[in-house]
């Protein structure tokens, strides 16, 4: 019954077009007009930059695209990411409410199949975002290297290549993390905006509780801290995977608050999203 539920909410969210246009393809097309435009824009100043480099003793080396991948899966869960899936996940989480459709389909499958199903489809969701973002800048890469005329090569150790998934798997918790946020607002609320806005506000406020904490005196390795500001533990552990040669390591205490934070953050809004749609009316949608 669960496999019926994720088969007819993928074919729900692949008809909705638009949803899928914002979700998984906008933020990548925009990221190669614009990096491409930059870097246009830089070639202009060419000279200017060359002899800024060679007063430094800096050279062109060639691009290597290994490196890239790596150093671009760092950036698939970044802020843009993050708000343009959520206008799918808020389609996908609140849509029922908004179209009045769970009378409809409520008595067809388990209520928590049902939510169960939204959340596989997100997950898809969130990883074609990822990889469509992924696909449009490395096509990016070599054409700012053309612009630039550099070299292009490849090269992707085993360490490379562990950092690569580990990355790609850390941004893909945190969108889902983000968007299980937007789905308790859906169910709390039955509003659509509200899946879209909330998390918004929250993930706002979030940004500007580091600088306020620090103000306070709480330290950023503190349980405090990592607890209420997820995206904090998603950026210390994006760091230890990073790593590199002179980076500054990730204590075992504070990776552990941030893979609590990071999994409470997921875990505890889908079990109250699930708790409250379980006791939910829903004769009138």
């Amino acid at each position: 019954m669960l496999a019926d539920a994720i088969r007819a909410e993928g074919y729900r969210l692949a008809r909705n077009r638009t949803a899928l246009f914002w979700s998984v393809l906008f933020v990548p097309i925009a990221a190669l007009i614009l990096g491409i435009v930059v870097s246009l824009a830089a070639k202009g100043n060419q000279e200017k930059l060359a002899e800024v480099s060679a007063e430094l003793g800096m050279v062109s080396t060639p691009l290597d695209l290994g490196a890239a991948l790596v150093s671009n899966a760092s950036s698939l869960a970044d802020g843009p990411v993050l708000l343009f899936v959520l206008i799918g996940a808020a389609t996908l989480f609140a849509g029922d409410y908004r179209w009045e459709t769970w009378r409809l389909i409520r008595a067809r499958n388990r209520r928590s199949n049902l939510i169960l199903a939204k959340l596989a489809t997100l997950i898809v969701l969130a990883f074609a975002a990822m990889v469509a973002l992924l696909i449009f800048i490395m096509i990016g890469e070599p054409i700012r290297a053309a612009i630039f005329e550099r070299a292009v090569t490849f090269s992707l150790t085993g360490e490379q290549i562990g950092a690569f998934l580990g990355l790609f798997g850390l941004g893909w918790l945190r969108i889902v993390q983000f968007a299980m946020v937007a789905l308790l607002a859906a169910v709390a609320t039955r509003s659509l905006l509200a899946a879209l806005f909330i998390p918004m506000a929250l993930g706002a406020a979030q940004a500007l509780g580091a600088p306020i904490l620090g103000g306070m005196g709480v330290a950023p390795d503190s349980w405090t801290f990592q607890l209420l500001l997820p995206g904090e533990g998603f950026d210390a552990l994006k760091g230890l995977l990073i790593g590199g040669e002179g980076a500054p390591g990730v204590p075992v205490a504070l990776q552990v608050k941030a893979w609590i934070s990071l999994i409470g953050w997921t875990m505890l809004p889908l079990l109250a999203a699930l708790a409250i749609f379980e006791r939910q009316d829903l004769s009138k949608e």
